[in-house]
């Protein structure tokens, strides 16, 4: 074990159960690359009803106990998947037998039983962990709770905690009737540590109660700390802004190995591109586009203002006078859905627009597109253009967040670079990143093939973020 360090992560979803987005990909994955450098870590989730049965097989029982909330009590019953890396789930139908994650008006309730379950999981479990690492709103009242309540018990003492800030935006804020629903001290509230613009947040909860914070890139550490991207809790954060780090996420490089990988049709390798260019014309089969020459470019995307699309739409007729294709993945904002189905209206056989999401599909576009399109807004770390990168699709995007870490803009000059950015929130700045790269890509050949093969050699494999993580659980241990 690295140092006998034990860790419970704390989520509202994790992959392969459940996720709604990167978050979920983030805590099916990190906890494998720190199990592989030593640390006892295990993962706690709800038992969403949406979960798959399938994922649910040998699943056991632990235990049951009651949790209390004001005037209600709720049993709480723990199931575990009892593998290297154990998953605990929280069931309690009552709560989460439902249809959808969030989005409910009593989340705030939910998710205050969420949390203490948690505290109260590990006294039936005798496991106390050095490190609660949580993540995003949902987990902010387990931090309340640690601080206030449970530190005051002498196994419960020595907890150290850990909050990571996936998307800032998101931030669980509630009416302050919350306070009575929580059962925690008035003064919380009333001395600002919960209090949020006349409401309880749970995001501020946590980067107020946690002993560290951290978020998924190192500039979106950097940008939270400023009026634009922080939402109100600039403040707070340039406050803690010592405790505050930033650790660019992972993508799982064993699952997703364009050489091995079964879910795209020919394999390929860095040395070998010719399995890259034959997986283009199984995408424009499958997708009925035009069987030709010419990039595709590809987007993978929820469909909301803060991917971009407001800007994108702006000028996508103009994108489309270039001699590309373009093909879209993904659901969201009813108005982007409705402006994309008109665009595959007006380009057939060169725009293929699909408004669902299909985890084989979005391989087999990574794998087949040439370009991978993100303008985000705001972008606190990005898996997509890992993905792409992995796979030998050259990202385009806004220099924001993660995708300032994780893209390099290519140098004709220096043949260094692995992707093209923008600056600028406009639709000018996407009409002049995507040029930049036709103009490389038409140049054909090997000019095109050395920043394919720079993206396809950079490495986001998680292994250096969980050294990053296990520096970070090591230093919060040594804290006193």
């Amino acid at each position: 074990m690295k140092s006998g360090l034990k860790v419970l992560i704390v989520a509202s979803e994790a992959a392969p159960f459940i996720k709604s987005g990167g978050l979920g990909d983030v805590v099916g994955s990190l906890p494998k690359a720190l199990k592989a450098q030593g640390v006892d870590v295990r993962v706690v989730i709800p038992r969403h009803m949406s979960i798959k049965n399938s994922e649910m097989n040998d699943v056991n029982y632990v235990g049951e106990f009651d949790v209390r909330l004001f005037w209600r009590v709720q049993r709480a019953k723990i199931l575990v998947k009892p593998q290297e890396m154990p998953v605990y789930f929280i069931e309690n139908d009552f709560y989460f037998g439902r249809g959808d994650l969030y989005g409910y008006g009593d989340d705030n309730e939910r998710f205050a039983f969420f949390g203490k379950a948690v505290l109260d999981m590990m006294a039936m479990l005798d496991f106390y962990p050095d490190v609660l690492h949580c993540n995003d709103w949902q987990t902010g009242p387990v931090c309340l709770y640690l601080k206030e309540i449970y530190s005051k018990m002498v196994y419960y003492s020595k907890i150290k905690t850990l909050f990571t800030i996936h998307n800032l935006q998101y931030q669980g804020n509630f009416d302050k009737s919350t306070m009575e629903v929580l059962g925690a001290p008035y003064y919380c509230y009333e001395n600002g540590s919960v209090e949020f613009y006349n409401n309880v947040s749970y995001m501020k909860m946590g980067l107020v109660y946690a002993d560290r914070i951290s978020t998924v890139s190192a500039t979106y550490a950097e940008e939270i700390q400023t009026w634009e991207y922080g939402y109100g809790m600039d403040g707070i954060l340039r406050s803690r802004k010592e405790d505050l780090s930033g650790i660019i996420n992972g993508i799982d490089y064993a699952a997703n190995d364009p050489e091995t990988d079964r879910r795209i049709s020919f394999s390929y390798t860095v040395e070998d591109l010719e399995g890259k260019g034959k997986n283009k014309g199984v995408l424009q089969d499958r997708l009925g586009l035009e069987r030709r020459e010419g990039p595709i470019v590809a987007m993978i995307t929820r469909l909301a203002d803060q991917k971009g699309l407001d800007i994108l739409s702006h000028v996508f007729h103009e994108i489309m006078q270039r001699d590309i294709q373009f093909v879209l993945l993904g659901t969201g904002e009813t108005r982007f859905e409705y402006f994309f189905r008109e665009m595959a209206r007006q380009y057939p056989g060169r725009a293929s627009i699909n408004l669902f999401f299909d985890e084989i599909l979005a391989q087999q576009i990574y794998a087949g597109a040439d370009l991978f399109l993100m303008p985000s807004r705001f972008e606190p770390c990005g898996l997509g253009q890992m993905f792409s990168l992995r796979y030998g699709t050259v990202p385009i995007a806004r220099k924001t967040g993660g995708l300032a870490d994780t893209v390099c803009p290519y140098d004709t000059k220096t043949k260094e670079g692995n992707g093209f950015l923008f600056e600028s929130y406009d639709g000018g700045g996407i009409l002049w990143a995507l040029d930049q790269a036709l103009g490389v890509y038409y140049q054909g050949g090997e000019e095109w093939n050395h920043v394919v093969r720079n993206a396809m050699n950079s490495n986001y494999s998680w292994a250096s973020s969980a050294t990053k993580y296990i520096a970070l659980y090591e230093a919060l241990k040594e804290d006193e």
